[in-house]
């Protein structure tokens, strides 16, 4: 493997709400916000800069890194517009071929690379999708290279857009850079009805928001037992039937009577002025 020989590295991510990656470069003038013409496995792309250049340290394992090939001029700017319509254009010749083979796909976006080299297509399907004849097909109306890119549900809704149950636009395309595992065991520590439709989000799939106060409800649940169990309140026996752990009330009943009460007179023991 070749030895790196940059000075310096920069962070440089390629769309809002995307990952950021890093590549390396002589040029310790990189600020936030520049626009850097680097070199990806995909081919030349433009980026921005969303960290200023750092001294550059030696990677984990001694990891290849890319370079940043110059900072980003007008006329990379403009091709950059110029592939975006010609991207459309293409997206439209691909969905026809699509249609007239009667494949079982979906097509999300296309994208040319800065040099116009390559043109990347971003499709989904529900199972895998023999497009040889596809390729064919576009390789006699684009003079480049051509990919076809598979993608799952939660990558397509984080390319799409829209908005969520909350009303702010979803997160993964607003801030999000990677996919965290999302269980029904978060909807569980919330004590939220198990119903999948309303826990799902556009992708269908768990919402990605479960997961974030997912360690706050495990430790407000802390030391409390679990619903359905029985407990004795003021010498009679009670089953809890539901409980508001933001509230810290907790509903009880038996046969002859239901309670509403807060956590404190029912496990006094507990210290909730800390939770």
């Amino acid at each position: 493997m070749m030895e790196n020989t940059y000075t310096h590295i920069v962070y440089v991510s390629f769309s809002e709400a995307s990952k950021m990656y890093t590549f390396g470069t002589n040029d310790a003038t990189l600020q936030i916000n520049d626009k850097v013409v680097v070199e990806t496995v995909r081919g030349l792309e433009v980026g921005t800069v969303m960290k200023d250049s750092q001294l550059f340290q030696k990677l984990p394992n001694d990891m290849e890194i890319k370079p940043v090939i110059r900072k980003a001029t007008q006329k990379d700017l403009d091709a950059v517009e110029s592939n975006k319509e010609a991207a459309l254009k293409a997206m439209k010749v691909c969905e026809e071929a699509i249609e007239r083979q009667g494949l079982d796909m979906r097509l999300i976006e296309a994208e040319y690379t800065l040099d116009r080299s390559k043109i990347i297509f971003v499709y989904v399907a529900d199972d895998r999708v023999d497009f040889r004849e596809l390729l064919k097909d576009l390789a006699t109306k684009f003079k480049c290279r051509i990919e076809l890119r598979q993608i799952g549900p939660r990558n397509k809704a984080k390319i799409v857009g829209g908005l969520g149950s909350c009303g702010m636009e979803t997160c993964c395309s607003r801030f999000m850079n990677d996919f965290d595992v999302v269980s029904i065991n978060m909807a569980k520590n919330q004590l939220l009805a198990l119903n999948v439709q309303k826990l799902s989000g556009q992708c269908g799939k768990l919402m990605c928001c479960l997961r974030y106060e997912d360690a706050q409800y495990k430790e407000m649940r802390e030391g409390l037992p679990k619903l359905n169990s029985q407990i004795e309140y003021k010498g009679n026996r009670y089953r809890i039937t539901s409980m508001n752990l933001l509230l810290k009330q907790a509903k009880i009943e038996n046969k002859e009577d239901v309670q509403f009460l807060d956590f404190s007179e029912l496990w006094p023991d507990i210290d909730w002025s800390k939770r």
